[in-house]
């Protein structure tokens, strides 16, 4: 009895091990195998390839690359000389993992590598979110439904599209991946669309419809084939399956913080101050005998000029195509209260700014960090500060302020002169040839050239815009209702209000650089007996740069649609396509206000960094011309190679300046209040110097 119990146990184990022998051997092992390419020495274009044997179909391919798609067996734009990795998972729930680097070849894909560990460094301290990490809020980006457009790729020249047939009936549940409806194009192309997500399928239009990416008349927004309902909201996914977040960045909140911060210190000076700030920039209060290099008007447009430049129309297109038409009101509202900001650190570049027995001015964040946190008794944190400050406005002219510009000009002048691509180097001569000669001169050059070239580039672009706008004139006010829905509605606060609101703030905060304190170098040099006149005349900078440039592409975009067509271009060719879609011929002569753009953007910051080196390394006048020498070659340098994280880390820089100089103004900030209470009463008392051609003007009246 036992013999045949034991005999009968062993029997039901060798069966079991055969039948799980057998499920092993039909389950064929996965092998993979990864073929990287570099095409060519190009930063940013390697290619990674995988091939699974094995297995059972489908597969799929989780990428480190966020914008891969999980459908897809290759990776396009890989950074070279980086770790990168792959996870193929196939139907039986089988795992590879690759880890790979694309050997990086030419000099400027190994120093592309190189830098990108030191971007991501500054990164992670620049876009920290602290309220996310406190556990404040939850940074998920959650939405109940996900909308069907006709995919992007299946709308080249705006072609529309027939509904052929739904597959599914209108409120029936659909999964993932499944073929939902057929469409049909003017050639009788069959056209597929697959549910992007699992949920009740809502129709929005009918069979025999036809549908494009072109947006209806006045709706402003790219017409919808369906819509999938989710029962309870869902995150949304990056491509590669990475879960969508919304972060509040410190560096934002940092800015945003100190432009409210002045704005109810200086009890509304943006508002009370404006009128006056007005009349100085008209050079009402213009002394001749004052000391300084510059008018009042000379120093607003070399600020101006510094901070109207690509970021006006590349990153406002970038942020509006990211953020919607929402992001245009945070935007314009953070230019409004960057204002005050402006004016507490050009008060203090005048007011600490030394001048030399040649009259050559030394201003800006430096002098007053160092020299006003000493009053204050804090002379060991001031030259802390002050050196920090130099060492970021040096880095940040040569990168942000000068190679980011003459690269972009290159970009965009040589597509619409196709003879001049590939010339990037020669392109770089004659542009460095042309900044030199300006720079050369010294800051009342820069000052007089910024003069006459800041209102011309001003007026040319911003006619460009109300053409646009004007082609479009009974759309208006849906414009304006498609910004202010974008900004409060509903389903924003839900969702991606987060989102659009630091998307809003963060381009105004990097347009119109108040709280960097660059702009308070410009300044210093002003003619001026009275340094809060100058924190009055900077009033104007994010009015114009943020407030009217910015919101006027904002509204290109948002009227010709564009904001919502379009991806996978870049920000300049996004405004140009916006352009062209009104007037042909445009892009041409956005082509000459982006050149200018950049030519009057890399002419102030020379001056910027200048300053900055001249802090770090003396006065003297040769040191200013090595400077000034290495400064025209990063002219050429920035035109000729492609540059990458370089560019990404140079940029950062400039918001990195904002640390020492806003924990400066907020230490000083008692002391500007005083001075503007007595500069106010100075002027109700009629104590100030009135230009004499206005005290005639006023007299023939």
């Amino acid at each position: 009895m036992i013999k045949s119990k034991a005999f009968t146990f062993l029997t039901l184990v060798f069966l079991s091990f055969t039948s799980l022998a057998a499920q092993v051997s039909s389950q064929e092992v996965m092998t993979v195998q990864l073929e990287l390419l570099n095409p060519s020495s190009e930063i940013n274009n390697g290619i990674a390839k995988v091939s699974v044997h094995g297995g059972s179909a489908p597969y799929q391919y989780k990428w480190s690359n966020v914008d891969t798609p999980l459908d897809a067996s290759e990776s396009v734009g890989l950074i070279e000389g980086m770790e990168h990795s792959v996870t193929i998972t196939d139907a039986n729930g089988q795992t590879v993992t690759k880890q790979f680097t694309i050997p990086a070849k030419s000099i400027t894909e190994i120093f592309n590598s190189g830098v990108q560990p030191a971007v991501d460094v500054l990164g992670a301290v620049l876009f920290w979110d602290a309220f996310a990490t406190l556990g404040i809020y939850d940074p998920v980006v959650y939405t109940s439904h996900r909308n069907i457009k006709l995919p992007l790729e299946a709308s080249k020249n705006n072609a529309a599209y027939q509904l052929k047939k739904w597959l599914v009936a209108d409120g029936s549940q659909v999964q993932s991946g499944e073929k939902i409806a057929l469409l049909v194009n003017h050639h009788n192309e069959e056209l597929a669309i697959y549910a992007p997500a699992a949920g009740i399928l809502e129709h929005v239009i009918e069979e025999g419809a036809s549908i494009s990416r072109t947006p209806d008349e006045g709706s402003y927004n790219v017409p919808l084939l369906a819509t999938i309902n989710f029962q309870t909201p869902q995150p949304l996914l990056h491509p590669n399956g990475d879960v969508k977040t919304s972060t509040i960045p410190f560096i934002v909140v940092w800015l945003i913080l100190g432009s409210i911060f002045f704005t109810l210190r200086l009890k509304f000076v943006n508002i009370r101050g404006f009128r006056h700030s007005l009349d100085l920039a008209r050079g009402k209060y213009d002394d001749p005998d004052a000391p300084g290099t510059i008018t009042h008007f000379q120093a607003m447009a070399t600020a101006v000029s510094a901070t109207v430049g690509l970021g006006n129309i590349a990153g406002v297109a970038v942020a509006i195509s990211l953020g919607g038409a929402g992001a245009t009101f945070w935007m314009f509202l953070a230019g409004f209260f960057g204002m005050s900001l402006k004016f507490a650190e050009c008060t203090l570049g005048v007011k600490y700014r030394f001048i030399d027995e040649e009259g050559r001015i030394f201003g800006g964040p430096m002098n007053y960090l160092r020299y006003g946190l000493e009053k204050q008794n804090l002379k060991r944190l001031g030259k802390f500060l002050a050196i920090l400050f130099a060492v970021l406005g040096v880095g940040t002219s040569f990168g942000g302020g000068n190679m980011l510009q003459s690269n972009q000009a290159f970009k965009i002048v040589s597509e619409q002169i196709p003879v001049l691509q590939g010339q990037g180097f020669w392109f770089g001569i004659g542009f460095a040839l042309l900044v030199g000669a300006v720079i050369i001169g010294g800051i009342k050059t820069i000052a007089k050239v910024t003069a006459k070239v800041v209102p011309v580039m001003a007026v040319l672009y911003v006619i460009g815009c109300l053409v646009v706008i004007g082609y479009h004139i009974e759309f208006l006010g849906g414009a304006f209702v498609a910004i202010f829905d974008g900004a409060f509605s509903a389903q924003a606060m839900k969702g991606g209000f987060i989102g659009v609101l630091i998307i809003g703030l963060q381009r105004a905060a990097f347009s119109s650089e108040a709280g960097v304190g660059s702009a308070a170098i410009a300044h210093s040099a002003s003619k001026t007996n009275h340094p809060v006149a100058d924190g009055f005349t900077s009033l104007i900078e994010p009015l114009i740069d943020t407030m009217l440039v910015c919101t006027m592409t904002a509204l290109v975009l948002i009227f010709t649609g564009k904001h919502e067509t379009s991806t996978g271009m870049g920000g300049v060719e996004l405004t140009a396509d916006a352009f062209g879609s009104v007037i042909s011929w445009f892009p041409a002569v956005l082509a000459v206000a982006v050149f200018l753009f950049a030519f009057s953007t890399m002419v102030s910051w020379s001056y910027y960094g200048m300053r900055s080196w001249s802090y770090l390394f003396g006065r003297s006048k040769k040191l200013e011309l090595v400077y000034k020498v290495l400064y025209l070659v990063f002219v050429v340098l920035g035109a000729s190679v492609s540059l990458g994280a370089v560019l990404s880390f140079a940029d950062m820089m400039i918001l990195a300046m904002s640390f020492p100089n806003i924990i400066g103004l907020y230490i000083m900030a008692p002391e500007i209040s005083a001075d503007m209470k007595i500069y106010w009463q100075k002027l109700k008392d009629g104590k100030l110097y009135i230009n004499p051609k206005f005290i005639k003007a006023k007299e023939s009246e």
